[in-house]
């Protein structure tokens, strides 16, 4: 009876130590899930991937076997890899059974499951079709007329990223010459408007400044005021000198 009783207590302290285990490994399962690869977004620009856990690796149990304390485990496993992977359906419906007995969590865990997980794939291939090209909505529809839950993941975290670099590949490369070329334009070939030069340099009295001797009609006017007075100058010469000539007499 002893013997018996002793391997009762090591029975239970084993169980203990596996649920122990299983508890510290809950954070750590969805983000060993989630490996770093890059790929293409809709913008063809390069960004990590996000890569959909596989959530049937977690179900490590026999549901039908296993204790309600391992079921409790598992789920919760479950419903942090829903969540790491921003899944609409199956986060709420595991919380729902988490918080009510554990046979409902375990018959969810047995068949309820699934159908959640799958309407979230389903859900998850339908985003994607969101300003996609066509290589990704032809790849896309091919998945859900599939409908499988290893066709979705497939497609979610290998397929999807191929059909975009295809897609991405196709598009024309934008030349940078035309928006370059009218902006230099303009700069190369304006005219330079001729500065005008001053008129105060050839109306200055005294002459100076460079300006242009007179010309044409100012020419002639000036002649004839210079004749008029050589003119009148000689005629007042010969008038005084016979004034002289009549007083010394």
């Amino acid at each position: 009876m002893a013997f018996n009783g002793g391997k009762t207590h090591m029975r239970r302290k084993l169980s203990a130590g596996v649920l122990m285990a299983l508890v510290l490994l809950i954070p750590a399962a969805p983000a060993a899930a989630q490996a770093e690869t890059s790929g293409l977004d809709t913008a063809c620009q390069t960004v990590e991937r996000k890569l959909y856990t596989d959530i049937r690796e977690l179900v490590t149990i026999d549901p039908d076997t296993a204790a309600d304390a391992e079921i409790l485990v598992v789920a919760k496993q479950i419903l942090a890899a829903a969540k790491a992977d921003s899944l609409p359906v199956l986060p709420r419906a595991m919380q729902e059974r988490l918080e009510g007995t554990a046979e409902d969590l375990r018959a969810f865990l047995k068949k309820g499951m699934n159908t959640a997980w799958t309407a979230d794939l389903r859900i998850s291939v339908t985003r994607t079709l969101t300003g996609a090209g066509a290589n990704v909505q032809a790849a896309a529809q091919k998945v859900l007329d599939n409908g499988t839950i290893d066709a979705s993941l497939a497609y979610l975290n290998e397929g999807l990223y191929a059909a975009r670099a295809l897609d991405c590949a196709s598009q024309p490369t934008p030349s940078a010459t035309p928006s370059a070329t009218p902006s230099a334009t303009p700069s190369a070939t304006t005219t330079a408007t001729p500065v005008p030069s001053s008129s105060a340099s050839a109306d200055t009295p005294d002459g100076e400044g460079g300006g242009l001797p007179l010309t044409g009609a100012d020419t002639g006017t000036v002649a004839g005021v210079g004749g008029a007075l050589l003119l009148l100058g000689g005629a007042g010469y010969l008038i005084g000198r016979r004034r002289r000539s009549r007083f010394v007499a």
